[in-house]
């Protein structure tokens, strides 16, 4: 069975309907109209080229029947060569894509032909679609002076009110441009398998980047937006996080590929920042920090707003090297709540699921309803880190307030972390640890279910260290290890190539084992 997750005026996106991580069970075919369209073995496929307002057929193998769909009506088609765009890779083609956005009619798309097109940040608006189609490419501009600088806050001149702008890392500070970017605007589509690349090695954006004053500029960055749509993009070489929803919601990111160098600095794929209903549906990533980060501000920010980040899906992914595949944190202080991680597959990611927090981020920062299943995991040192004691960013992050295992007063400083499912997983050649998670004594973690699942140990397996904590120590093969959580259920799993005990369970509230 197929089912649609997304039409544009000019392409769709499908899912095969299994309980199978990210590949099929077998290559297939699709046959458009009766005609090959698509050829691949992953559960997520794309059309593209397709006709606005037409209804199409499709066909393959393992497939009852037809399945119908019909592409999305639009009241303008728009080259953006008849702007003056060159996309030659040479002129500055900024003023001329712009002009055409602005010129766009709503529910217009402008589109781009083959080439290679030099810009600067542009400004989305509403109820317009971009068409990039293979072979097309933005190509960010490398002088740092065509991104201006957003300011964090300002103040509403008439009420005094505080207005958000510009961020970093879970603060209101001053940020560059996005070079795809958009506030305060709804129904963008962004779609085809061109290219969009921040081009930051060759404008120098990764050298020196503690040393840099203002934050870097995102690939894309969408402040309080409501229904932006990314479809097939390949999305890459962002001089920091790639794709970044702010306080927005009902956002898809489909069928995408989002890479960059192994070693270079916070190029995370997505993090969808307090934002409500985000899903991420059939992408690839290769990058060289976290593939996915669901955060929600720092302290500042999440109690201010109180805006957890909600209802996010992340489904038939496939995640490439990084340093945690899903991450929750660490600037997660208004809450991260009813997550589903289904059907991935994780390669060579230092952890699986990596939740990073610690004393301070507040009371507000409270995680609860997070669901992993169907998984399969190959070479990650650690599958499942849940850490409180996390000992990154901040000027208060190596403080013993931090780092001191005394069971300290609960106070408005204190976060929380509630429930988490792990079931039906497979997690091949792990090294450090099949899990590490270590709540706080005076705020255990409240309940944790690993079910269903085998984890197996690398033979080259090296000793890392699971978790970023003050005193970690390095570890090699362990099982599974937990420290203060209130309700743990250990329940058919297996562990084959482990060093001493299978499950080290310390302040463990009640134990239910299977």
């Amino acid at each position: 069975m197929i089912k649609t997750l997304f039409t544009s005026s000019t392409s769709a996106c499908f899912e095969w309907q299994n309980d199978l991580p990210y590949y099929k069970d077998k290559k297939y075919v699709i046959y458009l109209n009766g005609r090959p369209a698509f050829t691949g073995n992953t559960n997520i496929f794309s059309l593209y080229g397709l006709k606005p307002g037409d209804k199409y057929s499709i066909t393959a193998d393992g497939l009852d029947g037809e399945f119908e769909f019909t592409t999305k009506t639009e009241t303008a088609a728009i080259n953006v060569r008849d702007f003056g765009a060159k996309g030659d890779g040479v002129n500055d083609d900024t003023t001329a894509i712009q002009t055409a956005i602005n010129c766009l009619p709503q529910g217009g798309r402008l589109y781009f032909p083959e080439g290679t097109y030099l810009t600067a940040p542009l400004c989305l608006k509403s109820h317009i679609t971009l068409e990039i189609p293979e072979g097309a490419t933005l190509l960010g501009l490398t002088d740092r002076s065509h991104y201006p600088i957003i300011p964090g806050k300002t103040l509403d001149m008439e009420s005094g009110e505080e207005i958000h702008f510009g961020t970093w890392e879970g603060n209101a500070v001053p940020m560059h441009q996005a070079l795809i970017f958009a506030e305060h605007a709804e129904d963008i589509t962004i779609v085809g398998r061109g290219k969009i690349d921040g081009n930051a090695p060759a404008a120098g954006w990764w050298i020196n980047v503690k040393e840099q004053p203002i934050g870097r500029p995102r690939l894309m960055f969408f402040n309080r937006c409501d229904g932006v749509r990314v479809h097939g993009i390949h999305a890459c070489n962002s001089a920091s996080w790639q794709m970044h929803p702010y306080f927005s919601k009902n956002i898809d990111f489909l069928d995408m590929f989002i890479s960059a160098p192994k070693d270079s600095p916070n190029t995370d794929a997505i993090d969808p920042e307090a934002c409500d209903k985000v899903n991420i549906i059939g992408c690839r990533f290769s990058v060289g920090d976290d593939c996915i980060a669901i955060k929600s501000g720092k302290i500042e920010i999440g109690s201010k707003f109180k805006t957890p980040a909600n209802r996010h899906t992340i489904r038939n992914c496939l995640m490439e090297f990084g340093h945690g595949a899903v991450t929750l944190g660490s600037e997660m202080a208004g809450g991260v709540t009813n997550l589903t991680v289904n059907r991935c597959v994780f390669k060579q990611t230092d952890r699986g699921l990596r939740i990073k927090t610690r004393r301070g981020r507040g009371k507000d920062a409270v995680i609860d309803g997070v669901v992993f299943e169907n998984i399969k995991m190959e070479g990650v040192l650690t599958p499942i880190v849940i850490n409180m004691w996390y000992n990154c960013c901040d000027p208060d992050r190596n403080s013993e307030y931090v780092w001191s295992r005394e069971c300290l007063p609960v106070d408005e400083r204190t976060p929380y972390l509630g429930k988490f499912t792990f079931r039906n997983m497979l997690c091949l050649d792990c090294e450090a640890a099949a899990c590490y998670c270590d709540g706080l004594p005076e705020m255990p973690i409240k309940e944790i279910t690993v079910e269903n699942i085998k984890f197996t140990y690398s033979e080259n397996a090296r000793p890392s260290r699971p978790a970023m904590r003050e005193f970690m120590d390095e570890f090699l093969r362990v099982g599974m290890y937990f420290d203060n959580v209130s309700k743990l259920t250990v329940k058919n799993v297996t562990l084959e190539g482990v060093i001493g005990e299978e499950l080290i369970a310390k302040n463990i509230g009640k134990l239910i084992k299977k």
